[in-house]
């Protein structure tokens, strides 16, 4: 497959390079500022460890407590509190305290729509 592409390697390229500028205006309008691409680019960076995703998609079934999180994943508490610290830093999970326990939840549908339509994406 990898033939394929360095014998094609310009196919997908326009022979001529002449911008359209009322095109290039109008995306320029509408894309985010710096700051922006920053923050979203630290935000996918939380979704770049597997076991923060395990985490993630554990939650997207279920709320759970670290001991179910350990248990279904078969790490240790350390490990998994460390990897919901960060998940926490950064608004991905939130939790409540239930007597001893702590049951953690994911903050809101938007974290669980991005962990399936990625998963969906590289099922396809």
């Amino acid at each position: 497959m990898k033939k394929n592409n360095l014998e094609n390697k310009n196919e997908d390229m326009c022979e001529v390079f002449n911008s359209h500028d009322d095109v290039v205006e109008r995306v320029r309008e509408r894309i985010p500022d710096k700051n922006e691409f920053d923050e979203l680019s630290e935000f996918f960076k939380i979704f770049g460890n597997p076991t923060r995703l395990k985490i993630i998609s554990l939650l997207s079934i279920e709320d759970l407590c670290v001991c179910d999180i350990c248990e279904a994943l078969d790490l240790n508490q350390t490990t998994v509190s460390n990897q919901l610290r960060i998940l926490r830093a950064n608004n991905i999970v939130k939790y409540q305290k239930e007597g001893k326990m702590a049951r953690y939840s994911l903050t809101d549908l938007h974290i669980e729509m991005i962990y399936k339509v990625g998963l969906e994406h590289i099922l396809e």
